[in-house]
């Protein structure tokens, strides 16, 4: 089988995708008209956020059987035109679980401590003593916007430092579950009101699409 890997995904898994057999051809900066003109050539197309698999690119893909997106968002891929043609879609929902709540957390300390403009303002030769205090995240609320495997792992290191964890999802976990992570169940407009701390995490869909619009904004604290 040729796959055509459209984005730089890592050796290991070019490495591991030769060693089963398959023809692989790395174009890592190719531009939408070049994939359009190729992609008739090819039974399977590997890509990551960079390209963009619409309509036009998967009807000139005569050959295609697969899309394969290294990542877990499908925001880039016309899924529905793929089904509607036969051709499997594949992404990965574990590879970024654990890497994505690290960076949330990593961003939320910046934030709330005031690392970053304090980094700024230090090297500018001023020290802001009380400005720096920020606050701590221990008895605060975090508000999680989308309850998946990443919402899920946010959960976790926000209990880790003694937090409120409540949730919004459009399918509500199991009771035995929430008791399990330790997270309350709210509507969204609740949820808003009560977190002193809102994070999201929810694919980009037309539902989901300015879901924080200014009417929200103005719920919360």
């Amino acid at each position: 089988m040729r796959i055509l890997v459209a984005d730089e995904i890592s050796n290991e898994g070019i490495d591991a995708l030769r060693k089963a057999g398959f023809e692989l051809n790395l174009r890592f900066d190719i531009t939408y008209d070049e994939l359009k003109k190729i992609i008739p050539n090819y039974e399977g197309l590997i890509v990551r956020s960079r390209t963009k698999v619409d309509s036009e690119i998967i009807k000139a893909g005569v050959n295609l059987r697969f899309i394969g997106r290294a990542g877990v968002g499908l925001d880039n891929i016309d899924v529905k035109a793929a089904e509607s043609r036969g051709i499997t879609v594949l992404n990965t929902p574990e590879i970024a679980a654990t890497s994505v709540s690290e960076l949330v957390f990593g961003m939320l300390l910046s934030l709330v401590r005031k690392i970053s403009v304090c980094d700024r303002l230090m090297k500018m030769g001023d020290w802001p003593k009380k400005f720096a205090m920020g606050f701590e995240l221990k008895d605060k609320t975090i508000g999680i916007i989308g309850i998946g495997r990443i919402g899920r792992e946010v959960a976790k290191k926000a209990k880790a430092f003694g937090m409120r964890v409540i949730y919004y999802d459009v399918f509500r976990l199991d009771s035995s579950f929430e008791r399990e992570l330790g997270v309350e169940y709210f509507e969204l407009d609740d949820l808003l009101k009560n977190s002193d701390i809102v994070t999201l995490h929810v694919p980009l869909t037309p539902q989901t699409k300015y879901l924080i619009n200014e009417d929200k904004f103005k719920l919360m604290k």
